[in-house]
């Protein structure tokens, strides 16, 4: 019996209390109205393993914004559809020691984006996106998803209505300045496809059903690009706080500011939580402390 599949409910109920208490420490995010709205106790998570055996528990009826998780499933996407060599020509694959949202970071690179998780990387991609407008561009994208995982995201509309309206001026002046580098056509419409995919939503299984496709082998995409992507979500998945993860948990994961988190065990299953109080980096305190205590207990990083 593999890793994940040895996990007994008491486990897993002990795991979660550990997370909550953790989770105390933590904040909801209030630069976006809608997200303040969130309740910093709230707590879910799903396991789906390759065997198809699963485990859910929790606040597991809670839909929540993927957010920055989204931009794990983006650059699959584009790697699907245009291969890794013009994808890397349009972001990089190195770590930042900087905040997701640094225009200082983009400066000093040259307006390059340093890679795919932070805000420069992702904006880059959304604008990448196949498609005519902002609204097609994401609906694509959301049906591709659903339909190679079998989740059921949705387009919060309440949520971008929210993102939309306190706009974050860090976004802008980073698409500002990827326009004027050369690296986008259009910063508006990169911007409007960005925040549209970000408010894409679901529940944590569907988060753990989009895991699943980077975890496991499968005839649906290409094991190259699986394999990319796990990689940049170990190194650069939890923005600077990635190389000090991969060292304590060492599992592919990828959070959002909307209190998603997807750990990503290769060969095994996937794991997908909601805990929406975060750390000064933007990261879900309790998801990380639960994710840590459980690869801790079943010895599930990679490089056990």
């Amino acid at each position: 019996m593999k890793g994940l599949e040895r996990l007994t409910n008491t486990e897993l109920i002990a795991l979660i209390q550990l997370a909550k208490t953790q989770a105390e420490e933590g904040q909801v995010c209030d630069r976006i109205l809608q997200l303040a709205l969130a309740n910093p106790h709230g707590f879910a998570v799903h396991i789906c393993c390759e065997s198809g055996h699963t485990v859910s528990l929790g606040d597991t009826a809670c839909i929540f914004p993927l957010m920055s998780v989204i931009k794990t499933f983006s650059l699959l996407y584009l790697l699907e559809h245009f291969g890794a060599e013009t994808v890397f020509q349009w972001v990089g694959v190195q770590p930042s020691d900087a905040p997701f949202n640094s225009l200082e970071q983009l400066i000093t690179d040259a307006g390059h984006p340093r890679n795919p998780m932070i805000n420069s990387g992702a904006i880059t991609l959304a604008d990448k996106l196949p498609g005519n407008d902002a609204s097609q561009r994401t609906l694509l994208f959301c049906q591709w998803l659903n339909k190679l995982a079998g989740c059921h995201l949705t387009l919060d509309e309440v949520m971008l209505a929210s993102v939309r309206a306190t706009r974050s001026k860090a976004n802008q002046a980073i698409a500002n300045y990827l326009a004027e580098t050369g690296h986008l056509q259009n910063p508006e419409i990169a911007l409007d496809i960005y925040e549209q995919i970000c408010c894409l939503s679901g529940r944590v299984e569907d988060l753990a059903q989009l895991g699943k496709l980077l975890a496991c082998e499968n005839n649906l995409l290409s094991a190259q690009h699986r394999q990319i992507v796990n990689a940049v979500m170990l190194t650069c998945g939890l923005y600077e706080a990635s190389a000090q993860y991969a060292v304590q948990i060492g599992l592919p994961m990828k959070s959002g500011i909307g209190g998603g988190l997807l750990a990503i065990v290769p060969g095994e299953g996937a794991i997908a939580c909601y805990s929406p109080a975060l750390d000064s980096i933007g990261n879900p305190v309790g998801a990380i402390a639960f994710i840590a205590a459980l690869s801790q207990n079943l010895e599930l990083s990679i490089f056990g």
